[in-house]
């Protein structure tokens, strides 16, 4: 196992960095001060511009116009996204992409792929299930009808839903297999009914009713919804680590200023402390963030299934960027919720993505059934 990054992943990360290098964490109303959505639509501008750098087809083969690399640069790319609290489907869409071109038939993949490298379809992925609290391939129901799929059921918390061109989504068939469907967002059938998350942005409640998609559109592949559940998860991570490591860089410039007694705060032992075990928790997230990731690109064997490392790094993201924002406010004191300073956002998306990743002590669950599996 090898960690260090290869010139064309260093590549990828110095790209993201000069696109995302203009970005303004508050350039959207303050979720705080804002009942509803703090805007219609995501950042279209940045969206061109990361089409325009080659960053939307970084994981598409070249037959598509795509870089042809792999999750670990996606998630290099996603780790400068969420320094900035990037508000674009990133994750969503090169996931959802990467999943049909590994595991869709070759005219779904030629149709959709390449438009999806020059930024022209936004794609998402309804992976909340029916209430959040239960698998998402268990929330939708697939059934065969004259050569299409016909879907049923509701999912939550879809983000990007309503800019989204296509929407994926993962539904069980009577055979007790998952299947993934390509619907449109337009669609007989299909309502969004608008939701709210954390962070203020516009997410939906998908609802379908006999939903028809194309055999054509619809990957049955086995795996395939595992694999981009795991790879979803993955790159969650990563946001949530750039996100959690501007945070304490935000954290470390303010104590470093803010004196008491005639000294800087950043002196003081209870504070110190505090900052070194936030700084810790960054560690143990880009480590276990990286084996996952790792996995997922090399699909290198081990003793323990792909989805063990995933619970891992789901496991210290998610307690991680929490403790990493809660220190923040406590040492930034009052500062820390003034609306007129970036913080409180990254509180607010913080809270999403932890909400996005589960509980810990259910992924603990988790991987305590897999190593008891192993060792039996």
């Amino acid at each position: 196992m090898d960690f260090s990054f290869s010139e064309e992943q260093q590549a990828a990360v110095e790209a993201a960095r000069a696109v995302f290098s203009s970005v303004a964490p508050d350039a959207v109303p303050s979720p705080s001060l804002t009942p509803g959505a703090v805007a219609a639509d995501f950042d279209r501008a940045l969206w061109r511009r990361l089409a325009d750098a080659d960053l939307l087809g970084l994981v598409l083969g070249p037959e598509y116009g795509g870089a042809g690399l792999d999750p670990v640069a996606l998630c290099l790319v996603l780790r400068e996204a969420g320094r900035v609290l990037a508000r674009v489907p990133l994750l969503e869409t090169c996931a959802a992409a990467l999943t049909v071109q590994t595991y869709g038939e070759g005219e779904l993949k030629a149709r959709l792929l390449p438009a999806v490298g020059r930024g022209e379809t936004v794609l998402s992925v309804a992976a909340s299930g029916r209430t959040g609290h239960e698998p998402a391939e268990l929330a939708v129901t697939a059934r065969e009808s004259n050569g299409a799929w016909l879907l049923d059921g509701a999912q939550t918390a879809v983000p990007w839903a309503q800019q989204a061109d296509h929407l994926l989504v993962p539904a069980r068939t009577a055979a007790d297999r998952t299947v993934i469907a390509l619907v449109p967002r337009v669609q007989e059938g299909l309502v969004l009914d608008d939701q709210v998350s954390t962070n203020g942005e516009r997410y939906a409640r998908l609802r379908l009713d006999s939903v028809a998609v194309p055999a054509g559109d619809v990957v049955t592949a086995a795996g395939a919804w595992e694999w981009l559940r795991d790879l979803l998860a993955t790159g969650t991570c990563a946001l949530a680590l750039g996100l959690a490591t501007r945070v304490v860089a935000m954290t470390s410039e303010y104590t470093g200023k803010r004196e008491q007694f005639g000294h800087p705060i950043a002196t003081f032992q209870a504070v110190a402390v505090q900052a070194a075990d936030r700084y810790i928790d960054t560690r143990a997230m880009e480590v276990t963030l990286w084996q996952a990731a790792w996995r997922l690109s090399t699909g290198t064997a081990g003793q323990l299934p792909v989805t063990a490392d995933v619970s891992v790094a789901k496991i210290w993201a998610a307690e991680g960027v929490r403790r990493v924002v809660q220190t923040a406010q406590h040492l930034h004191g009052g500062f820390g919720a003034d609306t007129d300073y970036a913080l409180h956002r990254y509180h607010a998306w913080a809270k999403t993505l932890e909400l996005s990743l589960g509980p810990a002590a259910a992924h603990e669950e988790r991987l305590g059934a897999l190593l008891a599996a192993h060792t039996g």
